[in-house]
This record gives structure tokens, sequence and C-alpha cells, in this order.
């Protein structure tokens, strides 16, 4: 009886201690790591599970084990709203505490630069912008842009257009006008990636787009360039879809454009005034000399100008001409004798 009594108080004993070893295990591998005197930073990447999560949490020794982390998230129902994002993890963070961020999304703050495209500028202008700046090179803004057009680098879904040796830039028209926050140190590609979704997405929001579009028998890009011209023609957003109208008016007739903004465009630096020379520029964006639109658009349009030119206003107009008395309206007309006689009106 004895020797059994001592058998089983052993076989207590060995219990006990091998439960008291394993709560120690349990209890210093969930202790947070001592030692550290500067947070530690982590990048978790899109797509990664919270077990591998776990593995680099250890081996960059954020935490003492990972077995134990993936028991405890487990056991508390955590890690599927973790996000991806790089960490700084404060020194002896607990395992609420890195739960707690990682459920958040508490990444580490980002310096950011805000980058506006005025409505109506070239990628000349915004990369001559962008390069004042001193946020990316006008050269390296341009050669990345020309790249993307050539080679529709993988995200984009708007239909870009074919490489055409008489556009000027293939992107023209596709970097929607807007103020956009970028992380310093983005790439000049990355930022016309942004600025090519950004018009994918404004061209979505407009109701029935395609449809309309389908209606008017143009390709998108036969779309943006009238919308361009729109932009550069017209400041009041009231006159928008009247233009428009005229611009489809002559277009059908048929009959050249005649549009100023297209000879600045062709033009090597933009001038405060065109002279009668200017008009007799050898380019496929003259509109004085070419019959239809130019080969593609000439500035980035508008929200407001790619309706107008979606949902134009009819009329009987053929010619229009800017008012001189500092409203920026247009005068319009029906007849070239009309259109005389306005210029004349404009002046006063």
């Amino acid at each position: 009886m004895r020797t059994a009594a001592k058998a089983a108080l052993a076989l207590f004993s060995v219990i006990i201690l091998i439960i008291g070893a394993g709560a120690w295990y349990v209890w210093n591998g969930m202790k947070p790591v001592q030692g550290q005197d500067k947070p530690t930073e982590v990048t978790i990447e899109h797509g990664t599970g919270t077990s591998a999560i776990a593995d680099k949490l250890e081996q960059q020794g954020v935490i003492k084990n990972a077995m134990l982390f993936k028991l405890y998230l487990k056991y508390n129902n955590q890690g599927s709203s973790f996000k991806a994002g790089e960490y700084a993890f404060e020194p002896s963070s607990t395992y609420e505490a890195i739960i707690q961020k990682l459920n958040d999304g508490e990444v580490i703050p980002v310096e950011t630069v805000r980058v506006t495209v005025p409505e109506g500028y070239t990628i000349e202008q915004i990369a001559a912008d962008l390069s004042e700046q001193g946020i990316v090179e006008k050269a390296a803004f341009l050669q990345a842009a020309d790249k993307i057009a050539k080679s529709k680098p993988e995200g984009i879904t708007l239909n870009l257009p074919k490489p055409n040796d008489q556009v000027k830039h293939g992107l023209e028209g596709y970097l929607f006008p807007e103020t956009y926050e970028f992380a310093v140190g983005t790439s000049a590609e990355d930022m016309i990636i942004r600025m090519i979704k950004e018009t994918e997405k404004r061209l979505i929001e407009i109701q029935d787009f395609d449809e309309k579009l389908q209606a008017r028998k143009m390709n998108l890009q036969e779309l943006l360039t009238v919308a361009s011209l729109v932009e550069r023609e017209v400041v009041v957003d009231e006159e928008r879809a009247l233009v428009a109208g005229v611009i489809y008016n002559r277009l059908n007739k048929p009959m050249r454009l005649q549009i100023d903004a297209t000879i600045q465009y062709a033009l090597d630096k933009p001038k405060e005034r065109l002279y009668y020379k200017d008009l007799e520029i050898d380019s496929p964006y003259n509109s004085y000399k070419h019959d239809g639109l130019p080969p593609g658009p000439i500035a980035s349009p508008s929200i407001e100008s790619i309706k107008a030119a979606l949902s134009p206003e009819a009329s009987d107009y053929f010619y229009y001409v800017t008012k001189k008395d500092g409203t920026q309206t247009h005068l319009f007309a029906k007849t070239y004798d009309e259109h005389l006689r306005n210029i004349e009106k404009s002046k006063q």
C-alpha cells in the first residue's frame, strides 16, 4: 500500500510539475518581448493570412511565440479583420495592443503631397507643374505617360486609344483634372495610373454613359476630344452643352471646326494672340486646315465638358464669338453674316 501511495504521489507530483511547466511556458510565451528601445516596423502585405502574420511578428521580434499567438487569436475569435499596411509596434506590446492595432489598421502615417490637375491642362502643363513643385521631373512624367499609352499596364480597365503617330500624347485627355494626394516618392507611372482610374470612375458615374456614347456613334477617344474642345472654348458652365452642339453641327454639315485652341495645342508654345500665319501651321491638330476632329483630345476636360459632349444642346447655330465685356460668355450665330455682326457687337 505504501509503495502504491508513493507511486501515486510521485505521479501526481510529475503531473503538477508538467502543468506548472506548461503554464509557465504559456505565460512566458505570451509576455511582451523585453529589451527593445524603439518601435519595430513590420509590413503586412495584402492577402497575408493570419498564420503568416503571426510567423512574421515572431520573426521580427514583436512576439515570442507565433504558435501561442495563433491559439490566442483562435480562442478569442480574432484575426479576420487584420488590415494590410506598414506598422510600428511599440516595445513590450501586449497581445491585446497588437491585435487592436492590426484590427484598426493603425499604420505608420505616410508623408503625402497634394497634386492638383487643373481643368483644361495639357499633359505637358501637368508635367511642368509637377516639376516646378519638385514632385517629379517633367521628362520622367512625359516618358511614363508615353510608356503607359503604348503598353497599358495591369489594373487599368479604361479603353485607352491605340498608338497613333498623329497623336501628340497618347494619354492626353485621359488624366482627370482633380486634386490628388500621393505618398511622397510615388512614381510618375503610379500617379498617371491613379489619374486614369479617376477618369474611369467619373465616366462610370454618368448615368447611362455607355448607351449615350453608343447613341452618338462615337468612341471614347472622339468623345473626350470634343469634351476637350469644349473645355478650352468655354468658361461659363451654362454654355458648355450649347457650344458642344455647335461643334457637332459643324461636323455634321460638314464644316471645318476652325477652333483656335487646336492651333494653340499644335504650337510648341501657346501664344497670347494668334496671327493668320499661325492658322497655316502644318499639324493634324490644325482644325482650320483639316476636316473633322483633331486626332485626339487637346486637354484634360472637366466632367461638365464631358457631359456636354455626351448630351449637347440642340440648336441651329454654327458660329460663336467671345464677348469682350468680361463675362466670358458668347454670342451665337446661325449664318456667317450674322457671325460677322456678332464679332463687331462683341467688341462693345
